[in-house]
């Protein structure tokens, strides 16, 4: 599903170079449950940037759905996230005028269905993940938890191959942030591949592969124990 070999990423910095990703080996299949863990400037953000069609990287190979990634335009790129991906950020990055209903529905406008269809996809959607009731409520009507509950039922909509959650319990205590990796585990067990960016032990304990980066290099992948209890 996703194969990368010997990514390397730089950004400019005056006459320098910021070397962040130094040649990343990382292969996940489909139906994987992986995190991606690493203090701040290890190059999670960018790997998952890259992951998810939102920058280029500069040397190597990264393949998405056996397709080969490379000098892709930004139509293109759209046109496959929208496709093969789904995004949940720590944000949650839900338009504050919309409702929750109309959020969920808003990909689907991209996908070129008509308005009726998409509000009926995207309530089946809510219903998904226990939101029913407040379709027709502002964000700021919401709480922290059904906040990031509507962006996975966004991310879901489209029935992407792929859910890349960056941080997606960052803002949210822990009960909460139990009931959204409890959604994300569920998602998981019927089929889908979720690729999380944490730097939350406990979050990336319940997920089924860790893949720990330092200084833009991977120094550990490890099955954890959520793998053996499948």
């Amino acid at each position: 599903m996703i194969r990368i070999e010997n990514l390397h990423k730089s950004y400019p910095m005056g006459k320098d170079a910021l070397h962040v990703l130094k040649g990343i080996n990382l292969h996940i299949k489909e139906g994987e449950f992986v995190s991606i863990m690493g203090s701040s400037g290890s190059g999670k953000s960018t790997l998952l940037n890259i992951v998810g069609l939102l920058d280029v990287h500069d040397e190597g190979e990264y393949y998405l759905n056996d397709q080969l990634i490379k000098d892709m335009n930004e139509k293109k790129a759209a046109l496959l996230r929208n496709k093969f991906l789904g995004f949940v950020f720590q944000s949650f990055n839900l338009i504050s005028y919309k409702t929750a209903l109309e959020n969920v529905a808003l990909p689907l406008y991209y996908k070129g269905m008509s308005r009726k269809e998409r509000l009926i996809v995207a309530m089946e959607y809510l219903d998904k993940v226990g939101l029913k009731a407040w379709a027709n409520h502002l964000p700021n009507e919401l709480s922290g938890g059904q906040k990031q509950r509507v962006a996975i039922a966004r991310a879901l909509v489209t029935k992407p191959k792929v859910v890349l959650a960056d941080e997606p319990t960052g803002a949210l205590d822990s009960t909460t942030s139990d009931s959204v990796m409890q959604l994300l585990k569920d998602i998981n067990n019927e089929g889908m591949t979720v690729f999380v960016i944490t730097h939350e032990e406990e979050v990336a304990e319940q997920t089924k592969r860790i893949v720990r980066l330092k200084d833009g290099l991977i120094i550990s992948d490890k099955y954890t124990k959520a793998s053996k209890a499948v």
